[in-house]
């Protein structure tokens, strides 16, 4: 095993993957909780498999996550090489694009390694503006 280099730190941040689409929101002021308690990624110095939790909590503004659209952007994931807590903010990134929501927290609680297991947290607060 090589040393972490900067070309490690930044992959997985740009590469393509399917886009998470969204539909009309109808009520506001509200929070939704997503759990995708399955995800795998891959570190991208030793190709060996990152498991954990991953949480996306929102209020939608005037667009809600499409679930099988997120469900396939995140199984895009399990062949990527990238560090998990960039994958934490790519995700919040993306979907903070995809339905500009009020508020977002995207949380990875991923499981152990040599003893050592982590979670990581995401935040993002629109600027002020009525939902």
């Amino acid at each position: 095993m090589g040393a972490y280099t900067d070309e490690h730190a930044r992959k997985g941040l740009d590469a393509p993957l399917p886009p998470i689409e969204c539909w009309a929101n109808q009520f506001p002021n509200y929070r939704i909780t997503i759990r995708i308690p399955e995800f795998t990624s891959v570190c991208p110095l030793t190709e060996q498999p990152d498991f954990g939790t991953v949480t996306i909590t929102y209020v939608p503004r005037d667009r809600c996550l499409e679930l099988k659209s997120l469900k396939l952007y995140m199984h895009a994931y399990r062949q990527l090489g990238i560090f998990y807590e960039n994958a934490i903010n790519r995700i919040l990134r993306d979907v903070v694009a995809a339905c500009d929501p009020v508020e977002c927290t995207v949380t990875g609680d991923f499981t152990p390694r040599g003893g050592i297991s982590s979670l990581v947290e995401a935040t993002y607060q629109a600027a002020h503006r009525p939902a």
